[in-house]
């Protein structure tokens, strides 16, 4: 039964959720911390260093980026320019989500969203050689709505979002180089979509809704692999609050009849069903067995760990009301990414442009600011963090670019960003 939490429960659910996140985290970055070898190759693997970077710098570099040291910067791509003179393919305006994908040659490849309006959004990709030079630029996907974020598969193919009240879910393909043509996945449901998740193991997709009022959704495909049928689900948690918005507490899982929307909207049908509410789902990544995702109106980075039967606790791992009430500095929260150490990088929309991260031991600190970017009283937006296959380049994009950009060009310039740097050790 749903039921509201009562204060004098708060604080022992939270350890008990808490507790077992933990032990999921430390699982997951349990390779990163010993040494994996055979006698053939005695070298451990890479630790994350993150938790160990020092302070921003107090004067930004030539690309208005404050870093840590030594951490360095490069633009990748800018909004209406070929990243590469050998490319057609001139940058998308509003570059939101993003993912890399190896390929077979020691490259790489990073697709990234466009979330133009009204038929003008889509998907384009930037593709790196072995030794990090950017070779070639193309199209994913035209033709679709706000193009907002999305998620990589195990399979290596990138899910699109349209985040509109008629939004789909699109599998692109970028180890195709755009030469096969995008998939739209209506099982995943019609619905304002911001990001998706793809638990490897299982194939289960894990859909964020970008509402006040929206809700926390699976996708369990009839076959591993295989977007085109399934079952599209809604997590009620059993702890809410008095308007069915959720807390700390245990998910479960109701059916949505109708994923095509056709007569009832998604969300209408899931919340009937029980379902809870989740207020403006963002940023979604599956990393180690846990489920991270951020709801941005009340400023909370969630972790699920979903269990053999697919329920599971859910737990808050930053908000301001109980865990970090003397924060004032991560505001806007939206597109996220996880290290494979564990650590959850959110990048803000609005404030001071910083990406933040949570490491493993609960520490927040800055990662990057990015200066310079804002439109008048508009504020920047910064979007879809990735790293490299490496681990040690990180992607992201400035979505509205600079007013210097706006005033010269009479549009919005986004631009992508390339930081190297010592993010292991």
């Amino acid at each position: 039964m749903v039921r509201m939490i009562k204060s004098h429960e708060a604080l022992s659910r939270r350890q008990i959720l808490r507790a077992g996140l933990q032990g999921c985290v430390a699982l997951s970055a349990g390779p990163l911390v010993s040494a994996c070898h055979s006698d053939n190759n005695p070298a451990p693997t890479p630790v994350s260093n993150i938790a160990n970077v020092g302070p921003l710098s107090v004067v930004p570099d030539s690309n208005g980026l404050l870093l840590p040291e030594g951490f360095s910067s490069r633009v990748i791509a800018r909004t209406g320019e070929t990243p590469v003179a050998s490319s057609v393919y001139p940058w998308h305006g509003l570059p939101d989500g993003g993912a890399t994908f190896a390929l077979p040659d020691g490259g790489w490849i990073y697709a990234s969203n466009s979330e133009e309006p009204s038929g003008t959004g889509g998907v384009g990709a930037v593709e790196f050689s072995a030794d990090g030079d950017v070779v070639d630029a193309y199209s994913l996907l035209t033709g679709t709505t706000r193009n907002c974020a999305g998620g990589p598969t195990p399979w290596g193919t990138w899910l699109s979002c349209e985040e509109f009240s008629q939004g789909a879910v699109w599998e692109t393909f970028p180890l195709e180089r755009g030469q096969q043509p995008a998939v739209r996945r209506d099982a995943l449901g019609i619905f304002s979509h911001e990001a998706a998740a793809v638990d490897p193991d299982t194939g289960i997709v894990y859909l964020t809704e970008d509402r006040t009022d929206g809700c926390f959704y699976r996708f369990i495909p009839a076959v591993s692999g295989d977007l085109s049928s399934g079952q599209l689900q809604a997590a009620v948690v059993d702890m809410v609050d008095s308007g069915n918005r959720a807390l700390e507490g245990s998910v479960s899982w109701v059916d949505v009849p109708d994923p095509s929307a056709a007569v009832q909207s998604t969300r209408v049908q899931a919340q009937a069903a029980g379902a809870s509410i989740f207020q403006r789902g963002e940023g979604c990544w599956f990393q180690g067995g846990v489920v991270y995702f951020t709801t941005t109106t009340d400023t909370i980075v969630w972790a699920f760990t979903p269990g053999a039967s697919g329920d599971g606790p859910i737990t808050q791992i930053y908000n301001r009301t109980d865990l970090y009430p003397a924060d004032t500095s991560l505001n806007g929260i939206d597109n996220i990414t996880v290290s494979d150490g564990g650590d959850v990088l959110v990048a803000e929309d609005s404030d001071d442009n910083q990406i933040q991260v949570l490491t493993p031991g609960g520490e927040l600190l800055p990662l990057l600011q990015l200066t310079g970017h804002s439109i008048g009283n508009l504020p920047g937006e910064l979007t879809g963090p990735a790293f490299d296959p490496s681990g040690t380049r990180l992607y992201f994009s400035s979505q509205r670019g600079t007013l210097a950009d706006f005033q010269a060009q009479g549009r919005l310039i986004g631009v992508t960003f390339e930081i190297s740097g010592p993010f292991l050790v």
